[in-house]
């Protein structure tokens, strides 16, 4: 009986986490439709500087407004991501061992940093130069004029792209934490690193040496930071 009693309580307050996290989402999103379209606005003006006729196009007749209200929804899942992980991680700490619980809280903190900082490098560095460079690049007789629906889901994807690529330093400190991989296995291996950062950059920016090596050298230095970070759990 007291097994299942404990069942059915772990139960229960993963059901109140998940409420609690419903709830959250709900409250930003219902604010966030209200700015729904200025917040398209402000994810297409990157691109919108570098069209010849300054806009963009809606293909399907709900587009205006469906698109919108799901830009919304991804930037209200996005504010609430580090509440859902608290929630997680208070769900799951009693299982933790007391030297874990102290090392969740700085991982916490710092993976979600490290996350909106990968949105905010793809949206004021990778954006300029990609859609620049897309924008000189069409054939004569062809004007780029992208659908907002199209749009949203290449921007959605690159933006949650360099959101986890910056999750590199934790990633390699819960590894080292692990016990998976050494902290000298990472030294060992940072030539490799920097060749990877590069085959990156040549994948995401565009074909030229500046463009590329300036997407490069952010995934070098969020190596280093993780070969930094991993020193303090090898021990």
């Amino acid at each position: 009986m007291s097994e299942n009693s404990n069942t059915l309580h772990f139960l229960i307050e993963l059901r109140t986490k998940l409420i609690y996290s419903l709830i959250l989402l709900l409250i930003l999103f219902t604010v966030l439709i209200y700015f729904a379209n200025e917040l398209y606005t402000l994810l297409a003006l990157p691109l919108l500087k570098f069209l010849p006729q300054g806009h963009l196009i809606a293909t399907q007749i709900v587009s205006p407004f469906f698109v919108p209200f799901k830009l919304a929804f991804w930037v209200a899942m996005l504010l609430a991501m580090p509440f859902f992980l608290y929630q997680l991680w208070t769900f799951i700490a009693p299982a933790l061992y007391s030297k874990e619980r102290r090392l969740v809280w700085p991982l916490l903190f710092i993976s979600s940093g490290l996350f909106y900082m990968g949105i905010a490098f793809a949206y004021f560095v990778i954006f300029p130069i990609l859609f620049r460079f897309l924008s000189h690049t069409a054939p004569h007789g062809v004007i780029v004029s992208p659908d907002i629906a199209e749009y949203l889901d290449f921007t959605m994807r690159l933006l949650l792209t360099f959101g986890v690529l910056f999750e590199i330093p934790i990633g390699m400190t819960l590894l080292v934490a692990m016990n998976i991989f050494s902290r000298s296995r990472f030294i060992q291996m940072r030539s490799y690193a920097i060749l990877g950062a590069f085959i990156v950059g040549m994948l995401f920016a565009p074909p030229d040496v500046l463009s590329q090596t300036l997407m490069a050298i952010p995934i070098c230095l969020l190596y280093e930071t993780g070969i930094i970070l991993s020193a303090f759990v090898s021990k």
